[in-house]
């Protein structure tokens, strides 16, 4: 049987989810915010850690009295990292009750207005009503509504606008410019909401969002031994924008889903993935970095590798023997194959986290490697005492 040609996936603006309704439309992920109770040292962090560079600056340099923002970028990556500069900014709330972890997920598009009036005639929750932001630069429309917790969908309308980020924000120079590690783009971020929340929020992207549900896993199919989750993945029409949603099942101990919502206290960003084309290169230079991974599937779990991909008739371009030293895992579809790996939890409560994609072709999201995945996540629960 002939091998198929499979290249590293692209998401262009063409439409490849018919079932979405695209009223928005999205143009793509226009920057992540994280609440956070150290901004200045966060940002140290991502640069150091995660190879991002300094972009923008907001703090009372720039006339800012009550909350000071550093923006990183790494190819189209941007975030936000954002902490109160005063006892009584209502940011502390979220960093009191949460700990650090992302409040506002920004969506790049056309029209802010447009997008605002379309979600919230359609029953979303206002965050914030359409404002025009200017400066020398031109202006920028920013809008935005709730999604599950509370955290915050904002819509981004920037076509007008020539500055570095945004109103407001001015050019961060620093002397400090680690090495960027090969991340590309936010490939998908996933929420984690409660009990029997999760088909609620399923019909909320669909019916406010015009998100089309492309992909469902029960707990059938993501189980261990002692616990079980649910998943459904949300996408608009050009699949740039994916949102996979979790609720905890039944099991016989405490699955990582809950023991996010218990220690996040309430539904949120559970983990953000972030795209490469050369996961071997880049793994190598965070565990450099001092980025600490989950820890490798067994031997097992590689030997069966070779029989999965010839399932689907494809090769592997990468050495196994290097995939399997980093302990990036393998999954393959009908389309090709992908390869993945998760850090563990960034953040000093167990929640958030981060994934690093390759997509060789495949568009799914590791269904094959969901058990593997789960025991080592247990493995850390267990330590913790929290399984």
């Amino acid at each position: 049987m002939s091998k198929k040609e499979i290249k590293s996936v692209n998401y262009s603006l063409e439409k490849i989810f018919e079932g979405a309704q695209d009223f928005l439309p999205l143009l793509g992920t226009d920057y992540v915010e994280f609440y956070v109770g150290n901004a200045k040292q966060s940002a140290h962090f991502y640069k150091t850690a995660f190879g991002f560079q300094s972009y923008a600056y907001k703090g009372l340099e720039t006339g800012a009295t009550d909350a000071v923002s550093y923006v990183l970028t790494q190819d189209k990556i941007k975030i936000i990292l954002t902490t109160p500069l005063s006892s009584k900014s209502p940011i502390n709330d979220h960093i009191v009750k949460h700990g650090d972890g992302v409040k506002v997920v920004a969506l790049w598009v056309e029209d802010a207005r447009k997008a605002y009036k379309e979600t919230t005639s359609r029953g979303a929750k206002s965050y914030l009503s359409p404002i025009v932001e200017k400066d020398e630069y031109g202006e920028v429309v920013r809008a935005g509504i709730y999604t599950y917790g509370e955290t915050v969908h904002m819509f981004v309308e920037r076509k007008n606008y020539k500055g570095p980020f945004l109103p407001g924000f001015q050019k961060w120079e620093s002397a400090y410019n680690p090495p960027a590690a090969g991340l590309k783009y936010i490939d998908h971020m996933v929420g984690n909401v409660g009990w029997n929340q999760m088909d609620i929020w399923v019909k909320w992207y669909e019916d406010v969002m015009g998100f089309e549900n492309f992909l469902s896993f029960d707990d059938k199919q993501i189980h261990t031994e002692y616990s079980a989750l649910m998943s459904k993945v949300m996408s608009n029409g050009n699949g740039r924008i994916k949102f996979p949603i979790n609720e905890p099942a039944e099991g016989k101990k405490r699955s990582q889903i809950e023991e996010y919502l218990d220690f996040y206290e309430g539904a949120g960003v559970q983990h953000i993935a972030v795209a490469t084309d050369d996961i071997i290169k880049t793994v190598h230079q965070l565990k450099s970095n001092g980025v600490e991974f989950l820890s490798t599937p067994p031997e097992a779990y590689y030997k069966a590798v070779p029989g999965r991909l010839e399932e689907f008739s494809h090769e592997l371009r990468e050495d196994l023997e290097k995939l399997k030293r980093l302990g990036i895992m393998i999954d393959a579809d009908e389309e090709g194959y992908l390869l993945q790996i998760f850090t563990k939890p960034v953040e000093d409560r167990p929640t958030l986290f981060f994934e690093v994609i390759q997509r060789m072709g495949a568009r799914g999201f590791g269904a094959g490697n969901f058990k593997a995945l789960f025991e080592s996540i247990e493995r850390e629960q267990a330590k913790r005492g929290t399984l």
